[in-house]
């Protein structure tokens, strides 16, 4: 590697930057949007099985959802989505995890 010169200040190393950075606006737009999504499909269910069931649905076409925002380049708003569905199935198969603990039932079927 070559001395620098000189003419150029600052550091020789190069610089990488991210081509559509994530911003905080765009994550908490993608939460927001997907906890409201997950809530009102979550509020379909009349019982613990229909409402995982809604909640899976939910989720699943959130992440679909979440591909395509990646695709088109809001990485943000796709983070928050993933987020949020990830966290609204981690929070259905909880309970459906004690139901089954408590009645050793599977309330799914």
């Amino acid at each position: 590697m070559r001395a620098p010169s000189g003419l150029f200040p600052g550091s020789s190393r190069p610089t990488y930057r991210e081509p559509h950075p994530v911003g905080a606006g765009a994550l908490l737009a993608g939460l927001g949007a997907a906890s409201v999504w997950l809530a009102l499909f979550g509020a379909l269910g009349r019982d613990l099985a229909s409402y995982a069931w809604w909640t899976i649905l939910a989720a699943v076409s959130a992440w679909a959802v979440a591909l395509i925002l990646t695709a088109i380049g809001v990485r943000g708003a796709a983070v928050g989505v993933a987020l949020a569905s990830g966290l609204g199935l981690s929070i259905a198969t909880a309970f459906v995890a004690g139901r089954w603990m408590s009645t050793h039932d599977w309330p799914l079927w």
